[in-house]
């Protein structure tokens, strides 16, 4: 099983992934903004749907892999760290803007179509596929069992933390965009925090050396 060291590590990691504004943020405040909740409800359990195809692909392929060459761990382990800091770097480099600014351009769309957007938006985000195919598997510990039972185990919590953050995005999405319009000075506050704890989380990740 997961240590709980790792699945709070992984929690914090998806925590601040998922609080990194990106293509499913941005997607879902314009579709809750423009067309209301239930669009952005319809419009979230599209972006779940994605991260059950990224859990399962990278559950089993990660699997196969660490069985097969377990010092694949190593090849993954700066990549992932280097990934968080590129991310923190993208937060505060200079001309950097919140993407907290929802689009209002977009047509009305029926629930169907919200629903596969929303599933596309995930899919195609580059983000969700390097915290999967990177980030996940410098958290599973062969020694502690299962190794296809870990990777699920990790994957639920990041839908899970996922979920409830979008959740509150959603149900919020008009207040936070005019909160935020208001006080542009919190847009800086907020960069500078997650640039802050993505750096400590590549730090962890670098400087981690478990044996696989």
């Amino acid at each position: 099983m997961v240590s709980t060291v790792n699945l709070i590590a992984f929690a914090l990691v998806s925590l601040g992934m998922v609080l990194t504004p990106g293509p499913n943020m941005i997607y879902l405040i314009s579709r809750s903004v423009l067309q209301g909740r239930q669009a952005g409800i319809v419009s979230l359990f599209g972006v779940i749907l994605g991260f059950v195809f990224y859990m399962l692909s990278a559950a089993l392929g990660l699997t196969a892999l660490l069985l097969a060459v377990p010092f694949a761990y190593h090849a993954v382990q700066y990549a992932g760290a280097a990934y968080l800091l590129y991310l923190a770097w993208n937060a505060i480099k200079p001309g950097a803007r919140s993407l907290l600014e929802p689009r209002l351009d977009l047509p009305l769309d029926p629930p169907r179509r919200l629903f596969v957007m929303g599933f596309l938006t995930n899919l195609l985000n580059p983000k969700i596929a390097v915290l999967y195919l990177s980030l996940l598997p410098q958290f599973v510990d062969p020694a502690k069992g299962n190794v296809l039972l870990q990777s699920i185990t990790l994957g639920l919590t990041q839908i899970t933390v996922s979920f409830l953050i979008n959740f509150a995005i959603v149900l919020a999405a008009g207040s936070v965009a005019t909160w935020f319009a208001a006080r542009p000075q919190w847009l800086k506050v907020q960069r500078w925090a997650m640039a802050s704890v993505l750096t400590l989380l590549a730090a962890r990740l670098a400087l981690d050396r478990r044996a696989v």
